[in-house]
């Protein structure tokens, strides 16, 4: 019997926990673009997939089923399927995710991809954090790697980052501008255009597509392709729905991750067009010298070893990729 009763409680929607035959609700957390947005291509292709092969499953905007924290919450207590979130949010749980940010510790996406399938990781995070009732079905490209946005100061050398005070995610990205020589200052996403506009932060790190997608064209004025790591934000999924699935019905969610990453790695794989799309906007694009960009590498080294990973987390990703 589908079951479909909403409880409200403290101002915040959350769905009762369904059955596995029952609607898959799959949170967002994006605008739906399906030219730029590479986790809502994911989101997308993904529940297409399963639509077609019989498991019935709907889109929910960004944020209309909680914010990162609440929806985590949701997840692991199994009333809520399938989210797209902030790989910080599974790092909660077991920071070892925290390992697929690290600033120029990858090579490319398809290094990551492989840390991740063949060197293990994908397994050895899942087997931390199901216990915990969340699965990791995926790490999703948001787009191309992760450039240097700036509004006055164009970044062309590490040098130019000296005493530039930048937006930051999270502390992590604090203790990264701060090997580069630049300060940061956390600032929500929501408080972003006010915080570029006056002048509190200079600036952000983010794919190519995020002003273009986001309105913030009419105050970045540079693009630095640094290609400091892959954009990575991650499909979580209800360790509790995933286990109430058949064994048919779990090889169709196998198979949809497998067809959404497909899908996800394409839209990322050029860059091409978005670059020209920040160009048009008014948005100058720089690329880094080959010294530069050495420059930079040489810079983050240290941050590998203060990212806030268990012991043993550094050994087992550097084996992962065959280090």
């Amino acid at each position: 019997m589908k079951l479909t009763k909403i409880l409200a409680t403290s101002g915040v929607v959350v769905a009762l926990a369904l059955p596995a035959s029952a609607e898959v609700k799959i949170a967002l957390d994006s605008p739906p673009d399906l030219v730029r947005s590479g986790t809502y291509v994911w989101a997308h292709v993904f529940g297409e997939y399963l639509n077609e092969n019989g498991i019935v499953a709907q889109e929910y905007e960004r944020n209309s089923l909680g914010e990162e924290a609440e929806r985590l919450d949701q997840v692991s207590q199994g009333l809520l399927e399938v989210s797209m979130s902030d790989a910080k949010s599974v790092g909660t749980l077991d920071s070892t995710i925290m390992g697929a940010l690290m600033p120029y510790f990858f090579d490319g996406m398809e290094q990551l991809d492989h840390a991740m399938d063949a060197g293990g990781m994908l397994d050895h995070i899942n087997a931390s954090i199901t216990p915990r009732g969340v699965r990791l079905l995926a790490i999703v490209y948001t787009g191309t790697p992760a450039g240097i946005f700036t509004t006055e100061v164009p970044i062309r050398t590490l040098d130019d980052m000296q005493g530039l005070r930048m937006r930051a995610l999270d502390e992590g990205q604090i203790t990264t501008f701060q090997h580069w020589g630049a300060r940061g200052t956390i600032v929500s996403w929501s408080e972003v255009p006010n915080a570029l506009q006056t002048g509190v932060a200079g600036g952000y790190i983010n794919p190519a597509f995020v002003p273009l997608t986001y309105g913030h064209t009419a105050f970045i004025n540079y693009f630095t392709n640094a290609e400091m790591s892959p954009s990575v934000r991650v499909a979580i999924a209800s360790e509790d729905w995933f286990q109430g699935l058949s064994d048919d019905e779990r090889q169709i969610v196998y198979a949809a991750v497998e067809r959404a990453n497909a899908a996800n790695r394409e839209l990322v794989s050029d860059d091409t067009a978005i670059l020209q799309e920040l160009e048009a906007a008014g948005i100058e694009v720089i690329e880094l010298s080959a010294e530069e960009r050495a420059r930079f590498r040489e810079a983050s080294q240290p941050i590998y070893q203060a990212t806030n990973m268990p012991a043993g987390a550094l050994e087992a990703w550097n084996a992962a990729v065959g280090r």
